[in-house]
């Protein structure tokens, strides 16, 4: 039993030595490995990827491969060469690491899922007259429901108090669990970084589908996922997570059962779709937990920050609320209001400038085959086989300073031109850009509900504006610091929130 034990230890030291003999190769990145065997720099890139990335990319330039828990990743920071990684489905594979992560987060494992299938099935149910439908539902649910978050004020002259960030995040996840008199229940999920929109329509006979339930069980596990993807879980925080997610499941199992369910035709056709790639039951409700994060982790935050950017920047929000006022005063009997809320160029510059700053998601592939990677300089770099390829938009292009001025402040109208027009030409190093902002992907994991997500957070804005008086409880206040963890998981969230106050408005 002991030269049993002393040969595996034995067998494990050699592995260890032979992997952290690894050197740079010819026409290889740059290799960091870091002081510590193995190891390598994974707990400066747990702690803040944004802040190590910054400082490899002063050290060794725009791409560089670093050792991270045993595991080599080449990161790549140019924008130009972007494209050399985004189109090769051949050399490189986006699947294997999703896999990785979602048996991690959500205990998920899809052996026989086609994302491609998946994919063409959402753009049938989320383009044309169903984006339309799905536009104009999310707009009766956020009327309903602003109408509520009004109903603590006893009247119209008291303040009701709240963070910014539990103001938006809870009141978005309600708008997909809610039931309202005038619209049919509809539970609506989208994702910023990879492109899934759902939405449900509400079986809520059990208390089990309550939303507040759903919400309070949600932000529990959304608290540990960064330790959960990258297994830094204590044993508490492993029971924690282990119980969270099976009362997800629970609370979401019913959901696209059939249509006697109340279940949207998009639900059916995706639980579906599980069923005919051979997932049972129990892997078909974990699959829901997996939707439930990838869009609630985007929505709340995102319109936490662009809200707080106005509230922060006054002249930013005096220009959105004289463009929204336009739109109030035409006459909607000619223009419907969500067709007139699609002309908002302000607004859309407040938009992207919100997600320049605030969308920080890798974009990871797995080298399946050596590959030479071509760059936009002319330089070629080898690739070896089994490691990894991350780009970071949120360092280049979105806060490099020579593509964006001041990258670091927030401007409403860095992406207008002067006469008011969508600003669309960025360079860097004389070369036009193709990508100066990235919170939506490229190429074939691109956002395919891209255009939704814009519209549903334009509207949850303008509604916000037009019915509240909203207004920082200290005039003096500032944006929280980012929480330096959640670089590489879709949108920032704050460390901390932001103290609001807010009433009816007295029009309302």
């Amino acid at each position: 039993m002991i030269w049993t034990i002393l040969l595996i230890v034995q067998g494990i030291l050699i592995l260890f030595i032979l992997v952290s003999k690894r050197s740079r190769s010819e026409k290889e990145p740059p290799l960091d490995k870091g002081v510590i065997p193995w190891l390598g720099h994974a707990l400066e890139f747990g702690r803040d990827a944004s802040k190590f990335l910054t400082r490899m990319k002063v050290k060794h330039g725009d791409i560089f491969t670093v050792r991270v828990a045993g595991r080599y990743v080449t990161v790549l920071l140019d924008p130009s060469s972007y494209d050399a990684v985004i189109e090769d489905s051949v050399s490189l594979d986006f699947t294997r690491y999703a896999q990785v992560l979602m048996d991690r987060i959500f205990s998920l494992r899809l052996p026989h899922h086609n994302p491609a299938v998946e994919k063409a099935m959402m753009k049938q149910h989320f383009e044309g007259e169903s984006l339309s439908c799905l536009s104009s539902t999310m707009h009766c649910h956020l009327q309903s429901l602003l109408l509520q978050a009004q109903r603590p004020c006893h009247n119209q002259t008291d303040w009701n108090t709240d963070g910014l960030f539990s103001f938006c995040y809870s009141l978005l996840f309600r708008v997909f669990f809610t039931r309202g008199d005038r619209c049919r229940a509809v539970k609506m999920f989208w994702d910023v970084r990879a492109g899934y929109l759902t939405h449900f329509e509400g079986e809520q006979k059990s208390n089990r589908t309550d939303p507040i339930a759903v919400y309070a069980e949600y932000r529990k596990f959304d608290n540990l996922l960064t330790k959960m993807a990258r297994t830094m879980l204590k044993p508490e925080e492993k029971r924690t997570a282990h119980s969270v997610r099976v009362r997800l499941w629970d609370l979401l199992a019913p959901a696209g059962l059939g249509e006697g369910s109340g279940s949207s035709t998009w639900l059916r056709c995706y639980r579906h779709l599980l069923q005919e790639e051979g997932a049972d039951e129990e892997t078909q409700r974990r699959a829901l937990l997996l939707q439930l994060w990838a869009t609630q982790g985007n929505v709340g935050p995102a319109a936490f920050w662009l809200l707080g950017f106005l509230l922060t920047n006054p002249e930013a929000m005096r220009a959105v609320k004289k463009e929204f006022s336009k739109i109030s005063g035409q006459d909607s009997a000619q223009c419907p209001l969500l067709d007139r809320l699609q002309h908002t160029p302000v607004f859309d510059s407040a938009l992207e400038e919100t997600l320049r700053l605030s969308a920080a998601p890798f974009i990871t592939r797995e080298v399946v085959q050596a590959k030479t990677l071509h760059m936009a300089d002319g330089q070629e770099y080898k690739l070896r086989s089994g490691d990894r390829v991350c780009l970071f938009p949120f360092i280049s292009p979105q806060m490099d300073p020579e593509i964006h001025q001041e990258p670091q402040r927030f401007k409403y109208d860095r992406f207008l031109n002067q006469e008011g027009s969508v600003k669309k030409d960025f360079f860097k190093g004389g070369r036009r850009l193709k990508y100066y902002t990235m919170p939506w992907g490229a190429g074939t994991n691109g956002c395919v509900g891209k255009r939704f997500a814009i519209s549903s957070i334009r509207q949850f804005v303008y509604l916000v504006l037009s019915h509240l008086e909203l207004e920082l409880c200290d005039p003096e206040a500032q944006m929280p610091e980012v929480n330096s963890s959640r670089y590489g998981f879709g949108m920032l969230q704050p460390e901390g929130d932001l103290a609001i106050r807010y009433k009816p408005r007295r029009s309302h």
